[in-house]
């Protein structure tokens, strides 16, 4: 006869034999595969076949790898997790986001090697809510109605590090390569290196409580502009350009513009070509902003379009 603290001692030990095995079902590195199937454990030999099948067996801090080309579908991301392919790697997705980034603060996300394809009618390419850091290398980025990449934080101190990445035919009324734009009190930080915004509606764009430096840039054939700071409510917006390219898009070159009294919009530029633009060097101020697009010293840049550096010089540290 088993009494109730035989009972009682029997149920404790089924709980933690259940809370281990879920434990064990997270593994720190899993594994999709073209020919995969979400039902396995997304081991090396029985890998799963989509990303979101994969994450929720990922550990906080795991990796998810690609084993062969496919594709793997959109995710929503919730916490630090690195997803990387050593080979084609497709994200197909068809009016939504490709890759949704919504994780606590302290989280980092990694996304290495893949392909995004919005089908003409996807969101955003990658869709940055919350979390700390978002990784983004050499990646291809096509075919979105929003942006490529969206970066719209509202962590407060969060980073963009995004390298050797391509973004184009990202084509809708508030579309582009790379927004950064932090909300709901966020802020953010950003690198931006050798990544080329080609065909979309503009390149890139930095608004308020942001700041993001450029380097071995190119911003071509958008049908806006190719380099755009802006301050919407006054907050400082800053934008360091150097040794890139801002050349054939439709509107300006590089731009700077306030609409709100406040700390304003800046754009710095050094070593940087402009050409072929309709105009190569703006500003546009309403309420009382500020906005100056800043030349290092010495001059080192080459604009044939239209347009001139509007604030002091800056001196090459």
């Amino acid at each position: 006869m088993i009494t109730r603290l035989t009972f009682k001692s029997i149920a404790a030990v089924v709980v933690l034999l259940c809370a281990c095995a879920l434990a064990s079902a997270q593994a720190t590195r899993t594994w999709v595969s073209g020919v995969g199937d979400d039902a396995n454990p997304c081991s090396r030999t029985a890998p799963c076949k989509t990303f979101a099948g994969a994450i929720s067996k990922t550990a906080t801090g795991g990796e998810i790898d690609v084993l062969d080309p496919g594709g793997f579908g959109a995710v929503t991301i919730t916490k630090s997790i690195s997803i990387e392919a050593c080979c084609i790697a497709g994200v197909l997705v068809s009016g939504t986001n490709g890759i949704q980034v919504s994780a606590p603060a302290g989280s980092f996300v990694v996304l290495r090697g893949l392909t995004f394809d919005g089908l003409g009618t996807g969101l955003a390419g990658i869709k940055f809510n919350s979390g700390t850091s978002l990784y983004v290398e050499d990646c291809t980025i096509n075919n979105f109605t929003a942006m490529g990449i969206d970066f719209s934080s509202t962590t407060p101190n969060s980073f963009l590090f995004v390298k050797d990445t391509k973004i184009r035919n990202c084509f809708g009324a508030n579309s582009g390569a790379i927004d950064i734009r932090p909300g709901g009190g966020g802020s953010a930080s950003a690198t931006i290196d050798n990544v080329r915004a080609e065909g979309n509606n503009l390149g890139f764009k930095v608004e308020d409580n942001s700041k993001a430096t450029f380097r071995n840039c190119i911003a071509s054939g958008n049908a806006a502009n190719g380099f755009i700071v802006l301050s919407n409510t006054g907050a400082a917006a800053t934008m360091d350009i150097e040794n890139s390219m801002s050349v054939y898009n439709g509107t300006n070159g590089v731009r700077a513009a306030a609409n709100a009294a406040g700390t304003g919009a800046v754009a710095r530029i050094s070593n940087m070509r402009i050409a072929g633009n309709g105009t190569g060097i703006s500003t546009g101020t309403t309420g009382g902003g500020t906005a100056n697009v800043n030349s290092f010293t010495p001059a080192d840049n080459k604009n044939t379009d239209f347009g001139a550096p509007t604030g002091a010089p800056v001196t090459k540290q």
